[in-house]
């Protein structure tokens, strides 16, 4: 592999250096570097991040490929600055077993435009009954560590208490759908002013801070680690600060869509803002990105929820839940952190690639921008603005809120252990 020369990319958001990678590592970082052969690519002061790494990402093979395949989840995944992606367990068949998540590893390592780390199902088919085979998954070649039946809330205490306990025993993570599943029995939408006024059923959020606030008191009594999937409420910051402030071994995550919208967009009807957990209030955002600021949340995950035409371009209450978000995920956080002064770029570093593939532990990512480090980097653009256009996606679906919507930065290169999987925007 040929060695690689980033002239002035600022790392980090600081000041311009260069980067020369040779092979698959970073050889050196610094002023006024050569290299004798090397490929040039002029950064002109775009900022160089290490690859980002997403928590939270359905690719629906097996299954489903109508929606997406582990091919063209990757691709979208590299056109969104993705070296890394942790692949959901609700697939068809589900994620339960040895032999599926090796499936679906085996699939992303073969297409090779980033890491595929399978999520393995906590209860067998997700029906809340009866533990997957955790042991088993962890032990496999995907050598599976996060476990969660996302899609579904584990609601059973004992079954919840059960999985902590179990993979406490090799150092993995329980990540929760907080959702009780009684309190949201034909919810549609967020339950508030906007709802009633709809008359659409409400989703309230106390469904989701009762799981919460049990699940850490659980994860305290076993001594385990607890991951929260998609937060989206001001109470549920509230309960992981609290628990946190006790010592309890959680995390969080929240999407770039929580970050952005509300559910005032509901009253269009239009069902690519129906997504799950819903769209909640203004008082709901600021408390989001607050809470991502000072670290009580630690990660953002995209969710990336892909799903056909015709799942989504119906009536409201028959629509599938659901949104794309690897390729905008970085343009929605600069817009709502980093433009608003919440986080600077070594930030959105930590929460989008440090802190992801720390839980996850995603080895060989979210690794410093150093010498001697693996060069899994993605290169942006921060000075662009231009419209979204769901057209251009790689992904095979294209339900994401954001079409038509300016946003700002593009991500122009991606890099996995040394091998260009974008360049200039393009896919290799």
């Amino acid at each position: 592999m040929s060695k690689i020369l980033i002239r002035g990319a600022r790392v980090l958001g600081g000041e311009p250096q260069d980067v020369l990678i040779d092979g698959e590592v970073v050889e050196v970082v610094g002023s006024g570097l050569s290299a004798e052969g090397a490929e040039v690519v002029e950064a002109d002061g775009k900022v160089l991040l290490p690859g980002l790494v997403d928590l939270h990402t359905h690719l629906r093979e097996p299954g489903r490929e109508d929606s997406e395949t582990v091919l063209t989840g990757t691709r979208a995944a590299a056109s969104g600055g993705f070296t890394a992606v942790f692949a959901m367990a609700n697939t068809f068949p589900v994620a339960d077993t040895a032999g599926v998540v090796e499936q679906v590893w085996r699939l992303g390592r073969e297409h090779g435009y980033c890491d595929v780390q399978p999520i393995g199902a906590v209860t067998v088919g997700l029906e809340g009954r009866k533990l997957a085979e955790l042991g088993a998954m962890h032990d496999s070649a995907a050598g599976v560590t996060v476990f969660s039946d996302d899609g579904k809330c584990v609601d059973d205490a004992v079954m919840m208490r059960r999985a902590l306990e179990y993979v406490k025993a090799f150092g993995g993570v329980v990540a929760q759908h907080a959702q009780e599943p009684r309190l949201t029995e034909g919810a549609q939408m967020n339950e508030g002013i906007v709802s009633a006024e709809l008359g659409l059923g409400g989703w309230p959020a106390v469904a989701e801070e009762s799981i919460i606030a049990r699940d850490v008191l659980l994860a305290e009594h076993v001594g385990s680690r607890v991951h929260i999937c998609h937060l989206s409420t001001a109470g549920s910051v509230e309960i992981v600060r609290w628990a946190k402030s006790r010592g309890i071994d959680v995390t969080a995550e929240v999407t770039p869509h929580h970050l952005l919208l509300t559910d005032e967009l509901v009253r269009s009807y239009d069902p690519v803002y129906k997504v799950n957990p819903p769209l909640r209030t203004e008082r709901d955002v600021h408390a989001l990105r607050e809470a991502l600021a000072d670290g009580t949340i630690d990660i953002v995950a995209t969710d990336h929820a892909p799903h056909p035409h015709e799942d989504k371009d119906c009536e409201w209450a028959a629509a599938a839940m659901g949104m794309v978000g690897l390729e905008t995920a970085l343009s929605v956080v600069q817009e709502t952190m980093v433009e608003t002064g919440l986080l600077d770029w070594a930030g959105v570093a930590d929460r989008m690639s440090q802190a992801p593939a720390r839980i996850g532990r995603a080895e060989g990512h979210g690794r410093p921008v150093s010498a001697g480090e693996p060069a899994n980097l993605t290169l942006v653009d921060t000075a662009y603005r231009g419209s979204v256009d769901p057209a251009g996606f790689a992904s095979r679906s294209r339900n994401t809120p954001y079409a038509g919507r300016e946003l700002p930065g593009r991500v122009t290169h991606t890099w996995l252990r040394g091998k260009a999987t974008l360049v200039d925007g393009k896919l290799t």
